[in-house]
């Protein structure tokens, strides 16, 4: 492991830029020592829709898009969409990202959660100013390129009680719309504008693995998306994709995650992309800051994230940089802003408190020897949550010993 870590922090100083050498430089050999890995790619740019590859800002692009796992807040409707079913509270998002040159990406995000069923919504909106010129680069008009994304999401978790955290399954519906003026478009060419429907699959567990603190939550997290599943657009194949995604927290303030990303193609006469990968990390310095980054392997062109949460009572605040090949080292190039809004959490943790005091006032009344109020409590506990297990486990012992006590009672007086 050692030796590993002694590597990849050579690697990373190797291909720094020394002191007053020019930028270009060190970005040529970063392209040159991925490029090497990625040779073999060359079906690179030959799907539709690069909307959907742009992670619109939050969490989830501070944290390299290694998200499918993590999934903790409105970012789960980019990286995985069951996890509405387990979000802890009903959150509304505004995100803004400055992306490439004068290409901007806004986008809001809306879920809640009933129980185990979580539902949300989202949109997301690419667009970049286009001018057409003549040969004497006199400009003719003006319009926009705009690529335009709307998704319907629903999910429910499984199976899931005071030991097993569930199983939770969704489903994202998506509807991308391309939009290019025919101002731009040649007249023998046919009209560029485009749109089509696609689908998202994933599921998301969690349990306790290799836990080195006390909490109720757990600490290691799976997560297996399947996206853009859908029609071609104009016959280009659209970027569909499975992601195996881990998420793993050994000590309280730390979580690190790794996506494995594997492309297919769904027309037999057409290539996917190779593999890549993303991994990512979130710091918790305090209970309203914490520090993100991450670091997105997609073919040459390795992109680095780094950014910042702060919560504000119900109003958190994410600030994300992004740098690869395509940034330009200028006054809020490639930022991204999140401001979010926690809306509640309809009453959950409440819920939680009282179930926990009415299981402590039987577990004190059972000590006391008052086994007919220790049943009360207990049954009151699971009236509010019948997943309480414990609670269960408690009310069978103590019903079982009672009714062996009648029993007892009822042989001595026929004795």
């Amino acid at each position: 492991m050692k030796r590993v870590l002694i590597l990849g922090i050579f690697i990373f100083f190797s291909l720094l830029p020394l002191p007053g050498q020019d930028l270009s430089d060190y970005y040529a050999r970063l392209y040159r020592f991925f490029d090497y890995f990625s040779s073999r790619n060359t079906n690179t740019g030959v799907t539709a829709f690069p909307i959907l590859f742009i992670p619109p800002g939050g969490k989830y692009e501070g944290m390299g898009t290694a998200y499918s796992a993590v999934a903790g807040d409105s970012g789960f409707l980019e990286s995985n969409p069951s996890a509405s079913a387990v979000l802890e509270y009903t959150e509304l998002s505004f995100l803004h990202n400055n992306w490439i040159a004068d290409s901007k990406v806004e986008g809001a995000i809306f879920t809640t959660r009933f129980k185990n069923l979580g539902i949300g919504f989202g949109g997301k909106f690419l667009y970049l100013p286009f001018t057409e010129y003549d040969d004497w680069a006199t400009p003719l008009a003006g319009s926009y390129y705009s690529e335009s994304l709307g998704t319907l999401n629903i999910s429910h978790n499984f199976f899931s009680n005071y030991y097993f955290y569930g199983l939770a399954a969704g489903a994202n519906l998506k509807f991308a719309y391309r939009y290019i003026s025919d101002i731009h478009i040649p007249s023998d060419m046919a009209s560029q504008k485009a749109f089509t429907a696609l689908m998202d699959l994933g599921i998301l567990t969690r349990f306790n693995f290799l836990k080195f603190y006390a909490a109720r939550e757990k600490n290691f997290a799976l997560g297996l998306v399947v996206k853009n599943l859908g029609f071609p657009a104009l016959d280009d194949p659209l970027p569909a994709y499975a992601t195996l995604g881990f998420a793993y927290s050994p000590v309280r303030p730390l979580l690190i995650a790794l996506d494995f990303n594997l492309p297919f193609s769904l027309d037999p006469e057409k290539e996917a992309e190779t593999w890549n990968i993303s991994t990512g990390f979130d710091l918790s310095f305090t209970d309203f800051f914490s520090l993100q980054g991450g670091f997105s392997y997609w073919g040459s062109n390795p992109r680095i994230s780094l950014g910042s949460t702060v919560i504000l009572r119900e109003v958190t605040f994410t600030i994300n940089y992004s740098l690869d090949m395509t940034t330009q080292f200028e006054a809020f190039n490639r930022i991204s802003l999140e401001a979010k809004l926690n809306l509640g959490d309809k009453g959950r943790f409440s819920l939680r408190m009282r179930v926990d005091e009415l299981y402590i006032a039987g577990l004190e009344a059972y000590a006391n020897g008052n086994l007919e109020e220790a049943i009360r409590f207990w049954e009151a506990a699971i009236k509010l949550d019948p997943s309480f297990n414990p609670a269960q486990e408690n009310l069978q012992t103590v019903k079982k010993a009672l009714e062996l006590m009648n029993q007892m009672e009822a042989i001595q007086t026929t004795e």
